[in-house]
């Protein structure tokens, strides 16, 4: 099994910081960046061979390559996104489906969470082959992607719901197994063809209309967070520094 980290976004409301980096290289924790901490939960759980997809400012992390592999004794990947500021993350996931059939953990590349997350999503039994790790104790806004159930499989994931009806957040991390690989790719295809606007969480959901199960595994109480503006990347500055 592989892990994966989706770092191919441009981050525009982090700006000054993104005008030079993608998002995923935001120092969190001193020098420590969103993928250092990343690449050190990949490597905590045994997933050494990292594929990193990536787009915005791409050089920045050829730069940083070798130097991030001696730090957390991984291998690194670099999958190229050739639309990473046009086009949304289903497309960029699909841009490593060469590497879905050995089996991955995905993480996006502007997720701040423990170790945990990625623990709880390996020790998880094999109900499914795409497994989702979900909050179930935040409390819920409008910019959160939230998801409901149909008893212990997922039934609708979309940011585009009333927080009430949601079960929980997902967070960003996704356990794929080498079977969902080639239904994974197709329905990621399609849904960027259908709208290159589209989240890779559309995808999952093109995945259950066609009648996939996906399950989701609860994180339990957890500090985390994504970081999409200024506000967020101080949460994670106060978090990061407790890992």
């Amino acid at each position: 099994m592989l892990g994966m980290v989706l770092a191919a976004g441009a981050g525009r409301r982090l700006r000054p910081y993104t005008d030079t980096l993608p998002k995923a290289l935001v120092p969190v924790d001193g020098e420590t960046t969103i993928m250092d901490i990343s690449l050190r939960n990949l490597a905590e759980v045994g997933l050494r061979d990292v594929v990193v997809v990536v787009g915005y400012a791409a050089q920045a992390v050829h730069e940083r390559k070798d130097a991030l592999e001696q730090r957390h004794g991984v291998k690194l990947t670099l999958v190229h996104n050739d639309k990473a500021e046009e086009w949304n993350n289903a497309y960029s996931l699909w841009c490593a489906r060469d590497y879905f059939a050995q089996g991955a953990l995905l993480v996006n590349g502007d997720t701040v969470h423990p170790v945990s997350v990625e623990k709880t999503l390996l020790a998880a039994p094999e109900t499914s082959d795409i497994l989702l790790a979900v909050d179930n104790v935040k409390k819920l806004a409008d910019e959160e992607m939230k998801v409901t159930l149909d008893g212990s499989a997922l039934k609708r994931i979309t940011k585009l719901m009333d927080p009430a009806e949601a079960y929980g957040e997902y967070i960003g991390a996704t356990l794929i197994r080498p079977g969902a690989a080639g239904r994974l790719a197709d329905a990621l295809k399609a849904t960027f063809e259908r709208d290159p606007q589209l989240y890779y969480e559309d995808g999952y959901q093109e995945m259950v209309e066609r009648g996939e199960q996906i399950h989701v595994a609860p994180i339990g109480e957890v500090d985390w967070v994504e970081v999409d503006n200024h506000d967020d990347l101080a949460k994670a500055r106060t978090i990061a520094v407790r890992y």
